[in-house]
């Protein structure tokens, strides 16, 4: 069983995950300011009520796009399992099947690297992920399993954040697909630029990206899948068919790929 710790900027996620099925899956909120004491005292009830067995524990793996809990968490791992856990980061890349363009080594999020990692190990053919968190990150893997390229904007929760914290009479709205474009209240007209509008801005991006990909690398559009992860991707998947596969999972089990290929499993 391998235990993995996928900290996002919103979210810090974790799992168990036996023969790529998640077991058991935990999502608690970030907070750079907390200890690694404080964050082992939040998730020690939720793994006593689970009744995890820390024995039947081989690997604990580690990904994080806030570099200060990443040694909070190497703490949190020590006292759950008495193990230091892999961190994914730029020195283990070289023991996998995905290339990370050497321009981009010390800059690539690891959370995209392990979305890459499952497209690729998943359908060994080109690949765009899309990922919704707190940023929405489009990844481009091309027929030969290098990462192509990146392409990152706000997500749709930090857009309407944004949009409500910079305006003074536009109220925080639920993110809810609306009845139309043609928005007849102030609700109504912000779900309707909010959600129809990224669904403009995914599918037009999607392309896009296939048209690059083809010029730039000579990969098929027609086989280039279109896999979509993270919490938000549920507001878009009802309302459009540019996704070939939505896997929440994506990220997770790309990590537990990552961590056996370190280990020299796969």
């Amino acid at each position: 069983m391998i235990l993995v710790f996928d900290i996002g900027n919103t979210n810090i996620k974790t799992a168990l995950v036996e023969n790529e099925k998640v077991l058991h899956q935990w999502r608690i909120s970030t907070d750079a300011k907390r200890t690694g004491d404080e964050y082992f005292s939040i998730l020690k009830p939720l793994f006593k009520e689970a009744e995890i067995d820390f024995s039947s524990i081989e690997h604990t793996v580690l990904s994080s796009v806030v570099p200060p809990l990443i040694g909070a968490f190497v703490l949190v791992s020590q006292h759950f399992t008495g193990k230091k856990p892999l961190v994914i980061g730029p020195d283990m890349y070289g023991t996998l099947p995905v290339t990370v363009p050497q321009s981009a080594v010390h800059e690539i999020g690891t959370d995209l690297l392990c979305d890459a990692l499952e497209a690729w190990c998943r359908y060994k053919k080109p690949a765009i992920t899309v990922d919704f968190g707190t940023a929405l990150s489009f990844t481009a893997i091309d027929q030969n399993g290098n990462i192509a390229g990146i392409a990152i904007t706000p997500g749709l929760g930090t857009a309407l954040k944004s949009l409500f914290s910079n305006t003074a009479q536009l109220p925080s709205v639920p993110l809810e697909v609306p009845p139309s474009t043609l928005g007849k209240n102030t609700i109504w007209s912000i779900q309707a630029g909010i959600v129809l509008g990224y669904k403009g801005l995914v599918e037009s991006m999607i392309a896009q990206m296939k048209d690059d990909l083809h010029k730039e690398t000579g990969a098929d559009t027609e086989s280039i899948k279109v896999i979509a992860t993270g919490g938000l991707n549920s507001m878009l998947q009802p309302i459009t068919k540019i996704f070939d596969c939505v896997d929440k999972d994506l990220t997770i089990l790309g990590m537990v790929k990552a961590c056996l290929y370190a280990a020299h499993k796969i």
